[in-house]
């Protein structure tokens, strides 16, 4: 392999696969994709286990988006299910639908208090509509004041401070949003017009992007093993602090641990995904074979727990949105203007929460920006 024609893709999860694949297949240029993993796929990463189900070993992946470009690109490399995804809660007790709607509402109150509720919502919002929890609780009115607040610490309050591990006042406006009161019965999570799994896993997507005779992977390798050789050009899908050496100082992440059970049953829970807002030290439990509909006798679940990210001991998995968090990725990315041929991308190299779609569509927009 010529390096110095080469382009280096660090990173196999889906942002470094889809650039190596339009790198590959429509420019016809070879390129090297390593990834410090043994697997591909990053933290999309699937296999079936002994008993046939279809494990996501860092925690639920569901596949949506609106953009029909991302979706055409998809369909290059897989089917899908028709799984649309749905998302319980306890709330006293009470098993519901979260994010709070019209159906919570009915489910956790007596029927004439909700009803109340219900028409004063839609005397104030669209139907349909989602309001961000911390606009919620802006009303005047006695009941829906009683219900925000309800709401708020029911769902929002201790989840968030698990999930975060800090207080809802100290977290950044584009994680409440994120947390809405649903006017709707709507009891999906998300409303894209295309959701599902893909028929054989996300890594069996990952391999067939990979399956190019212009592409070379390389798994357990480290960047620092190659940055001097030349590369034609480099697209970085890991940390951009790494990529420096922390010279600013680390950016901040939230990781996750998932500790993993089997039990001889069917299923262990009514859905794949129940989240425990106020109750235990964990934030929700996934059972997995939901996903495919896969037929075992056994289940598997993980129950998932939320921690700071410690360089060395765990994942990064979501940056963490604040002020001053920003300002240190902005000396990283005036840094890498300093680098005619290097670019980043995906949540580590943008330090952006994005979902599996944007992720895609930004790969195939830093393509087109810098390949075409």
């Amino acid at each position: 392999m010529d390096i110095k024609s080469t382009n280096l893709v660090v990173g196999a999860g889906f942002s470094g696969a889809v650039i190596a694949n339009l790198i590959a297949g429509e420019l016809g240029e070879s390129v090297l994709v390593i990834d410090k993993k043994n697997h591909i796929a990053g933290n999309c990463y699937d296999f079936r286990d002994k008993n046939g189900i279809m494990i996501h070993k860092y925690g639920s992946h569901i596949f949506h988006t609106n953009s029909e470009k991302v979706w055409a690109y998809m369909k290059k490399f897989t089917d899908f299910n028709t799984y649309m995804h749905k998302v319980v809660g306890y709330l006293d007790g009470i098993e519901t639908h979260i994010p709070f709607n019209f159906n919570t509402l009915y489910d956790v109150f007596p029927e004439s208090f909700a009803r109340r509720l219900e028409e004063k919502l839609l005397d104030v919002f669209e139907i349909n509509t989602k309001v961000p929890i911390l606009e919620f609780q802006k009303q005047d009115d006695d009941d829906l004041k009683f219900l925000a607040n309800y709401v708020y610490e029911k769902i929002f309050l201790h989840y968030t401070t698990k999930q975060w591990g800090v207080s809802p006042q100290d977290v950044d406006d584009a994680v409440t949003a994120r947390v809405p009161v649903y006017l709707s019965k709507d009891n999906r999570y998300f409303q894209d017009k295309y959701q599902g799994i893909p028929l054989e896993g996300y890594t069996k997507v990952v391999e067939r992007m990979l399956d190019n005779k212009n592409i070379t992977l390389k798994l357990g390798t480290d960047y620092k093993d190659l940055k001097d050789k030349g590369f034609k050009r480099i697209f970085y899908t890991g940390p951009i602090d790494e990529f420096y050496d922390y010279k600013f100082g680390q950016l901040p992440y939230r990781s996750v641990n998932f500790k993993f059970e089997t039990y001889d049953k069917e299923y262990y829970q009514s859905s794949a995904c129940v989240n425990y807002p106020c109750n235990y030290d964990f934030t929700r439990i996934h059972e997995y074979k939901y996903y495919l509909d896969d037929k075992s006798d056994k289940t598997v679940i993980a129950k998932e727990y939320s921690e700071f990210f410690e360089l060395g001991k765990n994942e990064r998995y979501y940056p963490i949105p604040k002020e001053e968090n920003d300002a240190l990725y902005n000396k990283y990315l005036e840094e890498s203007k300093k680098d005619a041929n290097v670019y980043f991308l995906g949540r580590l190299g943008d330090y952006k929460y994005y979902n599996m779609d944007r992720a895609i569509e930004r790969a195939i927009e830093v393509f087109e920006e810098v390949c075409k």
